[in-house]
C-alpha cells in the first residue's frame, strides 16, 4: 500500500460535479493499493494512519494524533500512486492490484478505520473525481510498502 497524508484544515471529493465527501480538520488519504496487498497489510496502515502524532500540541510540537484532536479522514483511492515511469515517458500500472481485489480491500480499509472510531468520508472507487484541500502546514507524509515488512 501506499498512502499520501496530507494534514488539512479542509477537504472534500466530488463526482460529475456533486460534492460526495468532504471534512474539515483531519487528514485527506491518497490511498493507492499494490498487487501484494493483503487484509494484513490494511489493517497495518490504518492502525499506522491513525497512530501518527502530526498535529501540534500547546507547545507547538507535533504530539497529538487524529483521534487526541477530534480530526476526521477523507480517502480517496488513487492507483496511480503505483504509476511506473522508469522505463519511456508513458506509465505503467502493473504494479496496483487489479480493480475488483482493490476496490475490495479500500472498503476493508475504510471499515477498519471507523471501527476505530473515527469518522471517514470516502471519494468514489474507479470514478473521475475531483479532490479539493487546504493543507495544513504544508503537511504531507508519505507511507509505502518500505514499512511495512509483514
Amino acid at each position: 500500500m501506499k498512502l499520501v497524508i496530507q494534514r488539512v484544515t479542509g477537504a472534500s471529493v466530488k463526482v460529475g460535479g456533486e460534492e460526495i465527501g468532504a471534512i474539515g480538520k483531519g487528514y485527506l488519504v491518497l490511498l493507492g493499493i499494490g498487487r501484494g496487498d493483503t487484509e494484513q497489510t490494511a489493517d497495518f496502515y490504518a492502525s499506522k494512519l491513525l497512530k501518527l502524532r502530526i498535529f501540534e500540541d500547546g507547545d507547538g510540537k507535533t504530539n497529538l494524533s487524529l483521534t487526541d484532536v477530534g480530526g476526521k479522514l477523507l480517502i480517496v483511492s488513487q492507483f496511480t500512486l503505483y504509476a511506473d515511469c522508469a522505463h519511456g515517458n508513458r506509465p505503467s500500472f502493473t504494479n496496483a492490484k487489479a480493480a475488483e481485489e482493490a476496490s475490495r480491500l479500500y472498503n476493508y480499509f475504510v471499515e477498519k478505520c471507523r471501527e476505530r472510531g473515527v469518522e471517514v468520508e470516502t471519494g468514489r472507487f474507479g470514478a473521475e473525481m475531483e479532490v479539493s484541500l487546504v493543507n495544513d502546514g504544508p503537511f504531507t507524509i508519505l507511507l509505502d510498502e518500505e514499512l511495512y515488512k509483514g
